[in-house]
């Protein structure tokens, strides 16, 4: 009996020891599975960083998956910036963090990489905070690396803005000048945010245009030196609190319009006869209406006489009936009885 009882209790043991052994391999192979999918989904993505010492970590692209946040694309820039000799430490260089934030924000991670990789090729100090400002401001932060890099023209005015293909102004001696220009500007990236765009450059250009032809003596002084104009807009300091900064400017083209101060004077010639004759026919109304006013005048007199003539019978009448009329000459009433002798 004894023997039986063992027996039976190193059973029950080797039946809790299978079981141990089969809930820890069934662990360790749903613990395989997982680590399976996980390397499929991402370990090409993380054996490319690997390899390009871009440091991103495998629990990195699992988090950014929760995130929302798309691995590749953070992957590529940590890429572009370690292959381009750029810092991405966790601290003070292009991180994983700061990559992942900008994406989040709403801006394009990619564009922000090139800008600055191009950047640093053109030897621009453009840091990863100011170029995602850029991006996140709406700005094209690579078209003004670009143009940092090459400058471009604008041209003043601009007929896609304006409608407009010349510029029109009258210099002193009345005649119109139709002029065209050409504005050389490059992008000043430490100014880009919150500076002035295109269109307030291709206005204060066109402004001091406009000024400068006005105040020179002649419009032949303008046609015979046109780099006055140039000097004159140049010296002014147009693209202070823009985003640009102006290179150069050029006159393309310039023509001889009216005459518009002979048309001007002209017009005021007409204007002051116009009010001359407006003043004389203001005068002879005046004068018809005084004498008008003076007829009036004789026909009331008139009437006042015959007023005043229809007043004597009446005062005879009464100097009769009254006795109170006498005679001249004798001393005698008319009409009064002689005194007997």
């Amino acid at each position: 009996m004894p023997n039986v009882a063992s027996w039976m209790l190193l059973a029950r043991e080797g039946d809790s020891g299978f079981m141990l052994y089969v809930l820890l391999g069934g662990m360790f192979a749903l613990f395989g599975f997982v680590f399976l999918i996980v390397l499929l989904a991402y370990g090409p993505l993380w054996f490319q960083a690997y390899m390009s010492q871009a440091g991103v970590s495998l629990f990195e692209l699992i988090g950014m998956s929760f995130r929302q946040v798309n691995s590749r694309v953070i992957v590529k820039a940590k890429i572009m910036a370690s292959q381009s000799g750029l810092s991405i430490d966790r601290k003070d260089g292009i991180s994983t963090k700061r990559l992942e934030a900008h994406y989040l924000a709403g801006g394009n991670v990619m564009a922000v990489m090139h800008a600055i990789i191009a950047a640093q090729r053109a030897q621009i100090a453009l840091d990863f905070d100011r170029a995602a400002a850029i991006d996140l401001a709406g700005r094209d932060v690579v078209e003004a690396v670009r143009t940092s890099v090459s400058p471009k023209v604008i041209d003043c005015p601009d007929p896609r803005r304006s409608g407009k293909s010349t510029l029109s102004a009258i210099a002193k001696n009345g005649i119109e000048l139709r002029v065209r220009a050409k504005v050389t500007v490059r992008t000043a990236l430490e100014q880009l945010i919150g500076g002035a765009t295109e269109e307030t450059v291709i206005a204060r250009v066109g402004e001091c245009i406009i000024s400068a032809i006005g105040s020179s003596a002649t419009h032949t002084l303008v046609l015979e030196n046109p780099d006055l104009i140039t000097r004159a807009v140049l010296d002014r300091n147009l693209d202070a609190q823009t985003a640009y900064a102006i290179v150069s400017i050029d006159i393309a083209d310039i023509d001889v319009g009216e005459n518009i101060g002979a048309r001007l004077q002209n017009d005021q010639a007409e204007a002051d006869t116009r009010v001359a004759r407006a003043k004389a026919e203001q005068r002879r109304a005046e004068a018809v209406a005084t004498e008008q006013e003076n007829k009036a005048k004789v026909v009331l007199n008139r009437a006042k006489l015959v007023l005043a003539e229809a007043e004597v019978p009446k005062s005879m009448a009464h100097a009769f009936r009254s006795g109170s009329l006498h005679a001249q000459g004798n001393g005698q009433t008319p009409g009064a009885t002689k005194p007997p002798e």
